[in-house]
């Protein structure tokens, strides 16, 4: 049965009270021209028939061996992860506004910030953003809030970024006095142009976003850009790969003086691909700029007995504060997620997220030397890489995909549509779960596609 909180008497009711006729005369403020009328909704479904639609959308899903990456990576989930962060106690809990009544959650969301902290190198986390690229979008209006020295608005946005992000950062901003500005890339090493990034120096420049690992899977120098940012008043804001930190160099510690905010997406900690969501985005920054971090932060204290405690604290958002002092208006996290990050992070530890990656690494190395030993397959931007790579070949880039995906295979992300002048790009990408026998499988397929 549906759940319906109000009878007919009981609206009857309330309607008196107010005064008025029927329920739709408490809109009458709104012009009928701004109404969208009868919505066009198909009939509702009962449980059952709820239950078949699923399972016939489920079996549409082909299972591919994964060699994609593009922002979204298959790991390994140790089974604890989600055996404890699916119990009731996390599963159901939303915001966590009575602290009597949720020290649990807000003591793993505290565990969630430390750790983030830890992992970036800097001194405070929020307690998650939806996903990356809002995280990227929220880090950009804030390095923009806290650079007061800067007048324009601008930010110089990488092309080495996922476009995906970029189309993110681009929607969030339309609206304000923010001016993205695109920095080319340097097509031999498939990292940031510095002599293109040179051509602004000495101008008015609120943040440059700084990628680590960028979409090519490439490793962007980043201190380099780091100084150059600080040298030349911007900001520095990081964009990183939670895996790869646990071999690189964290943001904070990047050149002389280490970024001030880092972003990224999170769905790497321990959160399975799920056809695409739902994942979280994880944002640090400074101290100095802990009053313009967007969303929730978890505090430790003491209470009134001196015993330690966890509460909400510093919550900047429209909810709490009038709407032209919040910070953002993003209402809700990923709880849940972050949660079960928590967990992923503390069950492994510094030494196994460092393996994970180190062993991302190592295959992803093994399976782009092999496909560029092929015939016909062009390795692009040699250099230094963590877990991805992208090579090039002569058959269109989605037809080469759908040859493989028919032989069991998620080849990679197609770049030819984004990036055009790389010719029938696709990037690929090795985590620690692909055996020896996979990457095997995939040079095999991949030759007989292109020599068969």
């Amino acid at each position: 049965m549906p759940f319906t909180p109000h009878t007919d008497e009981d609206i009857r009711h309330m309607l008196d009270v107010l005064g008025l006729p029927t329920l739709e005369a408490l809109f009458d403020e709104i012009p009928p021209e701004l109404r969208c009328g009868k919505l066009n909704l198909p009939e509702g479904m009962n449980e059952m028939e709820v239950v078949r639609l699923g399972k016939l959308q489920a079996r549409r899903n082909r299972p591919l061996l994964c060699f994609a990456g593009g922002g979204a990576y298959e790991h390994h989930i140790p089974a604890a992860v989600w055996a404890v962060a699916a119990r009731g106690e996390f599963y159901s809990s939303y915001t966590p506004y009575q602290a009597e009544a949720s020290q649990g959650t807000l003591q793993v969301l505290y565990e969630y910030q430390s750790m983030m902290v830890g992992l970036t190198g800097l001194d405070v986390s929020n307690a998650s953003m939806y996903d990356g690229a809002s995280g990227l979008a929220e880090a950009v209006r804030m390095a923009v809030r806290c650079n007061r020295a800067s007048r324009s608005g601008r930010i110089l946005l990488p092309r080495t970024i996922n476009p995906a992000y970029r189309r993110v950062v681009a929607t969030h901003v339309a609206a304000q006095t923010i001016d993205l500005v695109e920095l080319p890339y340097d097509p031999a090493t498939g990292c940031t142009d510095l002599a293109a990034l040179e051509s602004h120096a000495g101008s008015d420049i609120s943040a440059l976003v700084i990628p680590q690992t960028n979409h090519f899977g490439r490793l962007e120098p980043v201190d380099t850009l780091t100084d150059w940012a600080r040298a030349n008043g911007a900001l520095a804001v990081a964009l990183v790969n939670p895996t790869a930190l646990g071999l690189l160099k964290p943001p904070g510690d990047w050149g002389a003086a280490g970024a001030q905010i880092a972003c990224g997406e999170g769905q790497p900690l321990g959160i399975p691909l799920s056809g695409g969501g739902p994942y979280f985005g994880f944002l640090c920054c400074r101290k100095e700029y802990l009053h313009q971090i967007p969303g929730r932060l978890a505090g430790r204290t003491v209470d009134a007995d001196g015993k330690p405690g966890f509460t909400l604290t510093l919550q900047a958002r429209e909810q709490h504060i009038r709407r032209g002092k919040a910070t953002s208006n993003i209402c809700t996290n990923q709880g849940l997620m972050a949660t079960a990050a928590t967990i992923y992070l503390a069950l492994l530890g510094p030494e196994g997220l460092r393996r994970t990656a180190l062993a991302s690494h190592i295959n992803t190395s093994k399976l782009i030397r092999q496909l560029a030993a092929i015939e016909g397959v062009e390795r692009l931007f040699d250099g230094p890489i963590f877990h991805e790579a992208v090579y090039r070949t002569r058959l269109p880039s989605a037809e080469l995909l759908d040859r493989l995906a028919d032989r069991g295979i998620h080849g990679g992300c197609d770049l030819s549509g984004d990036y055009p002048e790389l010719g029938q790009a696709i990037s690929v990408c090795a985590t620690e779960m692909r055996t020896e026998e996979e990457i095997g499988m995939y040079v095999r397929e991949l030759t007989g596609i292109l020599l068969g």
